[in-house]
């Protein structure tokens, strides 16, 4: 199983000081955590993408590319990609040249985006929500496969025999598709014969598992090799020396974000008591010293049999030191335990 980090790159006041860091400092902290990930062996980091104030990254793909020169082995992933909003053809070349760049190592993970704000910034309409995600989808892989391009769709201009370049080392570059758990959206995933990311960020796991199942049964019956199915799970969590470190580090800027989050959707605010139960040993969080996130990694495997696992270090700003030293204990301490007891190696070794 690869074991991996994702960001959002956070750009929200210190839930306890206040103090908001200027975006050139949030991307240069950025481009360090990258480097000790890559240093500390693990297999996957991922930048998502957002159009807000409170996330300093809307262009994943120029991050990626910072981050291919500040590391060497470790693979580098958007989180998402909000590919229903973009246009398939940049995101190709973009994601082409981080390849190069990276000699090898870039990946898509395409997915519709938890947040709206891209839309009407692009002059998309929300109401082709879903028909733009499959058109755009579609025109991606195509892009993927073929170097000279025909192909007409509603969203976008048609391509008639269009060379399109640079192509990536990767043939194929990997593309995910993330999932949020619509059974549409897993069914689609698996029929195109692509990785699925899942992400779960609240709520017992074991409710996911149906998901992954019906992933794996419209694998097969698609006729794909069942020895390239792969399956990550995308999770929240922190880490520190300790479980109580970890728990009081975490929580207030989760509860800031998360709150924040929750009211413009009409959700109640989190509570201390919600966030213990989820952190608990079978809990969505991934929050704690070492051994209870070694623990939980396992528990989840057991459970869903995926190859990846990323969490998401954190949810709301985090002092640097902090997040360097969470990164630290996931690299030197939780991966190599976690990778004994599967039988596996880093991918990046």
């Amino acid at each position: 199983m690869q074991l991996g980090i994702y960001t959002f790159a956070e750009a929200t006041p210190d839930a306890k000081s206040g103090y908001l860091i200027p975006p050139e400092q949030r991307l240069a902290n950025l481009m360090e955590e990258v480097a000790l990930a890559d240093e500390v062996g693990l297999d996957v980091f991922g930048i998502g993408e957002h159009h807000r104030a409170d996330y300093v990254v809307s262009t994943p793909a120029v991050v990626l590319a910072a981050a291919a020169m500040r590391s060497k082995r470790i693979r580098l992933t958007s989180a998402v990609t909000v590919l229903s909003s973009d246009d398939p053809v940049r995101v190709f070349q973009e994601y082409s040249t981080v390849d190069l760049l990276s000699h090898g190592r870039a990946e898509i993970m395409a997915g519709r985006g938890s947040f709206i704000e891209s839309f009407p910034l692009f002059g998309y309409d929300l109401h082709d929500y879903d028909t733009l995600f499959t058109e755009k989808l579609e025109l991606l892989l195509k892009l993927r496969a073929d170097e000279r391009v025909t192909w007409q769709g509603q969203h976008r201009a048609a391509l008639k025999d269009q060379p399109v370049f640079p192509r990536p080392v990767q043939r194929p570059i990997p593309v995910w598709v993330a999932v949020g758990g619509t059974p549409q959206s897993v069914v689609r995933a698996a029929t195109l014969g692509l990785p699925m990311a899942l992400a779960i960020i609240g709520g017992g796991p074991e409710r996911f598992k149906p998901f992954v199942d019906l992933y794996r049964e419209t694998w097969a019956k698609a006729g794909h090799d069942a020895a390239t199915l792969q399956v990550s799970i995308n999770s929240h969590g922190f880490l520190a020396d300790t479980d109580s470190a970890a728990a009081e580090a975490a929580f207030p800027p989760y509860m800031s974000q998360m709150g924040k989050i929750g009211r413009e959707r009409g959700w109640p605010p989190p509570t201390r008591r919600q966030f213990d139960a989820e952190i608990s040993g079978q809990g969505a969080l991934f929050v704690g010293g070492p051994q209870r996130v070694i623990d939980k990694l396992l528990w989840e495997h057991e459970l869903f049999g995926h190859t990846r696992a990323l969490i998401q270090f954190s949810v709301g700003s985090m002092p640097h030191d902090q997040m360097l030293r969470a990164i630290e204990l996931y690299g030197t301490v939780v991966a190599p335990a976690v990778r004994k007891a599967l039988g596996v190696s880093s991918v990046a070794a």
